[in-house]
């Protein structure tokens, strides 16, 4: 066969290819794949750049030959990798009955690797319907989206040289995991890196990350997403808005090149490669922030780029009592159909390739709830597709972390499958409570900082699969959350109605900025005991970036559209807040230099190692005597050094913390230790920087200490 002449130079050889989704580069050309199961014909446009308009090669595929089952393929000669192609498909377009094929949209390949081009979304061409039809999406658009530039273009990612590259394959328990922004993290002019806002300028902070101790980033979402989806506009500056956060993908294999530095097609791959090997080198490892649950397509007024256009009905969960409209479990006007095969095949498919070709080491799963969900929005767990990544034989040794809420009011914590970790949203609330100050939290602080039994204690889960965090990218910081009582979010254009009100922060007399030395002093001696009760707790410690400088975004909590100084990292402040800096720099090495803080099950409350301390034994002002009630604002709690901990060469330290939030000072009986054995100081948190840690730990002298006011302190025991 041939395909459709376009011009004498650009004949192609067709042959009838094999049924695999995407691109697949053989010897003499490119097969291609892709699946629909309602279109009636079906065309491949082969382009020589991305911004060409008119293709230089397109063919119908034949129902018979190039089509097995619904996967219709073609294998192509001649063709290269750098080309770009699209697919139109013709069928129904009948929105009410869920059917939205329109030939007249040029549509992504999902499994493409690289996109070219920039996604607009005032270009009216991408969308399937006539905008300025008052019937809206159940008109239909005529108009050619080839001209809009976003086309799929063939690459392989398996032609980079990694070398000796080895994953660091940390075990759960002993990593910290640091969120950032690619492009937040060093675009400001004072992060004094050279490629800012890129992969490379995260690859000139790697000396800072590894002084500051972390051995694991998780990067927010770096899927191929367009910026400039919102409508918002800042109301103070005018500034149009952009969604700079990155929840809101194209597809799900393309690395995005907002990302890269220069302007060659396809050098975000390679950009993004050399991250991971040199972070691997310096022996951190990648988790990648995904986003799985819903796509940048957006409800029944989006754009048509890809899974609309190819089989709407299969791709997104739609209305069953009307399929014009989309079930909105994400809160962003789609859903994934995740429970269809395709769809889990799709994303299996997708997490393997970020494994083998990209040589990622774990992911973190948006809204992932919805991933456990059937086709009605029940939610079925094990039997889910989160069963089937978990036991993905590919994916073995990958980190797995869930996300485990929706916008459609599921909260699963805790019931995710055998495998995976989780976000504890209940640490962080009750954490930031208890610093707050609030009555009737110091019982559930005891079961967070045990590592949530209530959650996690079953089915083979361990302390470890609790993602322990104060702060994310969807919040306050840790500096605004002991400097503001509200939500500033003004500067979103949404006059202050987004964003959760349920901050748990507290001002400490002033709100906002603020020259008061002592509310200062205050508010930095908060950050210092969230940061010690966050690395003395069982699970598995998150830190924000900036948070260990005192980062701010001045009060928003929501600032996923804030490309400017209110979301940038400023690296002024780490001068500014050296000595917050220096502590979480100094709690981060003490964590991963005891065991004790790392356990690989839960606690029993017994003496397993026989030296007549139990595991975890809990205190108040008097040894053995803790005060749960509802106005108690304190907690000591002393953990065994003397247990086997698997990975731990030999026993550990005693540990000894007590936590007091009470307005006033508190003095506490310590309890004695056995074997000759005392009791050293290595954290003091009311203290100024150096004493409120002691590289060299100092000995407790009395068998009483006073603990100050909203402080905690940290000791071991040695012979």
């Amino acid at each position: 066969m041939e395909g459709t002449k376009i011009s004498e130079k650009t004949k192609f050889n067709i042959s009838k290819g094999f049924p695999v989704l995407g691109t697949s580069i053989e010897k003499g050309g490119v097969n291609f794949g892709v699946f629909s199961r309602n279109a009636t014909s079906v065309i491949l446009e082969i382009y020589e750049n991305y911004y060409d308009e008119e293709p230089m090669f397109k063919y119908v595929l034949d129902k018979k030959e190039n089509r097995t089952g619904n996967i219709w393929h073609v294998f192509v000669e001649q063709v290269r990798a750098g080309m770009s192609f699209g697919w139109r498909m013709n069928g129904p377009y009948k929105p009410e009955k869920g059917f939205r094929f329109n030939k007249n949209k040029l549509l992504l390949d999902p499994y493409a690797k690289v996109i070219g081009g920039t996604l607009d979304f005032t270009e009216e061409s991408i969308f399937g319907y006539n905008k300025n039809d008052p019937k809206k999406d159940l008109s239909f658009s005529t108009l050619d989206s080839a001209r809009s530039q976003v086309k799929s273009i063939i690459w392989d990612s398996r032609e980079y040289n990694w070398k000796n590259d080895e994953h660091p394959r940390y075990k759960l328990n002993d990593i910290i995991i640091y969120e950032l922004h690619v492009r937040l993290y060093t675009i400001n002019p004072n992060s004094h890196v050279e490629h800012r806002g890129t992969y490379k300028g995260i690859a000139e902070k790697i000396n800072y990350l590894k002084d500051l101790g972390v051995n694991a980033i998780e990067l927010m979402p770096i899927f191929a997403f367009p910026l400039n989806d919102t409508p918002n506009v800042n109301p103070i500056t005018c500034e149009k808005l952009k969604n700079i956060w990155g929840y809101n993908p194209v597809n799900f294999f393309a690395v995005t090149s907002n990302y890269r530095y220069g302007v060659k097609i396809g050098e975000e791959i390679i950009q993004f490669q050399d991250l991971v090997f040199e972070l691997h080198k310096n022996g951190i490892e990648v988790i990648l922030d995904v986003v799985f649950n819903h796509t940048a397509e957006g409800n029944e007024l989006g754009p048509t780029l890809n899974f609309r256009g190819l089989e709407n009905s299969v791709y997104y969960l739609l209305n069953k009592d009307n399929p014009r409209y989309y079930e909105n479990f994400s809160g962003t006007g789609n859903t994934i159909n995740s429970s269809h095969y395709v769809v889990k095949q799709m994303i299996l498919d997708s997490l393997r390739y970020w494994v083998s070709e990209m040589h990622v080491d774990g992911f973190r799963f948006d809204l992932a709830s919805i991933l456990g969900r059937d086709s009605k929005g029940n939610w079925i767990g094990d039997l889910s597709l989160l069963k089937d990544i978990a036991d993905d034989p590919i994916l073995a040794g990958t980190k797995l972390i869930a996300e485990g809420w929706d916008a459609a009011g599921g909260y699963y914590v805790g019931d995710f499958p055998t495998g995976w970790a989780e976000w504890n949203g209940k640490f962080r609330d009750t954490v930031r409570r208890f610093v707050r100050g609030d009555n009737g939290v110091v019982s559930d602080l005891a079961t967070r900082i045990a590592g949530s039994p209530d959650l996690f204690e079953k089915r083979g889960r361990k302390p470890y699969h609790s993602v322990n965090f104060i702060t994310s990218h969807d919040g306050f910081t840790m500096w605004d959350l002991v400097s503001y009582n509200n939500k500033h979010n003004e500067a979103n254009g949404e006059n202050n109605r987004d964003g959760t009100n349920a901050n748990y922060s507290f001002n400490y007399g002033v709100e906002g900025d603020t020259n008061d030395e002592n509310i200062i002093r205050l508010r930095k001696q908060q950050i210092k005991n969230f940061i010690t009760i966050l690395m003395v707790s069982q699970g598995l410690p998150m830190i924000l970036m900036g948070d260990e400088f005192c980062r701010t975004q001045f009060g928003n909590n929501n600032a996923y559209c804030q490309d400017n100084h209110i979301s940038w990292v400023d690296w002024s402040r780490k001068l500014k807040f050296n000595d917050i800096f220096n502590f979480t720099k100094n709690m981060i090495n003490f964590r991963k230099s005891h065991c004790a803080l790392r356990r690989d099950r839960f606690f029993t409350g017994r003496d397993l190692s026989g030296d007549g301390i139990a595991d975890i034994t809990w205190h108040g002002v008097k040894p053995f005597k803790p005060d749960f009630g509802y106005y108690s604002h304190s907690l000591a709690f002393m953990i065994s050094g003397e247990d086997y901990i698997q990975g731990c060469k030999e026993r550990d330290n005693d540990i000894y913390v007590v936590l007091n939030s009470f307005i006033k000072d508190l003095q506490f009986e310590i309890p004695k230790l056995p074997n000759g054995k005392k009791w050293y100081r290595v954290v003091d948190t009311s203290q100024e920087s150096p004493k409120d840690f002691l590289l060299e730990p100092s000995i407790i002298q009395d068998n009483y200490y006073t603990v100050h006011s909203r402080s905690s302190i940290v000791l071991i025991s040695k012979k």
